[in-house]
């Protein structure tokens, strides 16, 4: 997949200009492969009002050479301190840099070295925001096979595996269906463990009617996908079960309807909250409702009770409300979503029934 790197530098040069300085010293390494390409280990980019230089070690020259093709490339163990003397010796007085992604250590090294650092926060993470054709092409692939992965799955869970035996198998299969690999730790959640949000799997064995809690997703070319859903093992789900997911889909539906440009990360959790209040869940939703998925499982914008994002158009994002009952189980439902100027197409396309396994 060939991404336009030069526009995207173009499209950040141009938002220097509003701000304090005109170049930037990029060090956080996904905003560096969103920018030139590289996907390297060691590398910093500086973005200077006429050119774009990656500094990296003799480890990855060769590599870099191949990833980018907008850049100069150049060796530069210490990214940080090399950026900062190069931009002083091509004039820059001040240079932007990311306030989250350099720490104590670096910020040490980096402030005798010349030029005024100015730090600054979420500049390149709002330009990934707008996922462009070729970025949603990859996510789109990226639900398509974690949907497929999942789909194979279900024929094959019965009472007696254990969660780490589903997780190892789903992960597997992802990579079959031509995943680079699982775009986190796959969550497998049975029984009690269901009520947990984020458990990670044991060697618990399933046992007939349990509630299972799978959240997974897939990698592609570095953009990733998110789903979830939640089954009964063994059994005709009970009426506990029934009513818990009822009241977890009217959440999502509700969630659903809001997502459109304009929307407030706030207003869309509020939605989904209300439900779950209703059903009297209200305290068993101890999460937010969703996140952007890109380059990042886990980026702008953030939708929860105290978000300060509003929705716009070309994000990708996820809803994910849950509700989780100790000693009970618990259960999620979760999609991908492409924000379009009209409201929102779902990426992922698993049924969100609670369907029995085995």
């Amino acid at each position: 997949m060939t991404h336009d790197h030069a526009g995207r530098i173009a499209r950040l040069r141009a938002r220097l200009t509003e701000g304090p300085a005109d170049t930037m010293l990029i060090t956080d390494l996904i905003n560096v492969r969103y920018l030139c390409g590289f996907t390297g280990s060691n590398g910093a980019l500086l973005v200077l009002p006429d050119a774009a230089v990656l500094l990296t070690d003799g480890r990855y020259l060769e590599q870099a050479a191949g990833e980018t093709t907008e850049v100069e490339v150049m060796d530069g163990r210490d990214g940080v301190t090399a950026g900062l003397r190069l931009a002083d010796r091509r004039g820059a007085d001040a240079v932007v840099i990311e306030a989250e992604a350099v720490n104590l250590a670096q910020f040490a090294r980096m402030e005798p070295v010349g030029p005024t650092l100015v730090p600054e926060s979420g500049i390149v993470e709002q330009l990934r925001r707008h996922k462009d054709a070729g970025e949603l092409a990859l996510l789109r692939r990226a639900c398509q096979i974690i949907d497929d992965a999942i789909r194979a799955l279900m024929p094959q869970i019965r009472p007696g595996l254990t969660e780490r035996e589903i997780a190892l198998t789903l992960d597997r299969t992802v990579c079959e269906l031509g995943g680079d690999a699982p775009a986190f730790e796959t969550i497998v959640a049975s029984g009690p463990n269901s009520a947990i949000p984020h458990h990670s799997p044991t060697l618990r064995e399933v046992r007939a009617g349990d509630l299972l809690k799978i959240d997974a997703g897939a990698l592609v070319d570095g953009y990733h996908s998110d789903t979830t859903r939640t089954f009964v093992v063994g059994a005709e789900p009970t009426a506990g079960q029934l009513d818990l997911h009822a009241a977890v889909a009217a959440a999502a539906a509700a969630a659903r309807a809001t997502v459109a440009p304009g929307t407030t990360g706030r207003e869309a959790d509020d939605a989904a909250r209300a439900e779950l209040t209703r059903a009297g869940l209200g305290d068993r939703y101890p999460h937010g409702l969703g996140h952007g998925v890109g380059l990042r499982i886990h980026e702008a914008p953030m939708l929860g009770a105290v978000s300060t994002d509003t929705i716009e158009s070309a994000d990708v994002l996820t809803i994910e409300p849950g509700a989780y009952v100790p000693g009970f189980g618990g259960v999620r439902i979760e999609d991908t979503f492409a924000v379009t100027d009209a409201g929102s197409e779902s990426l992922t396309t698993l049924a969100r029934d609670l369907i029995r396994l085995a």
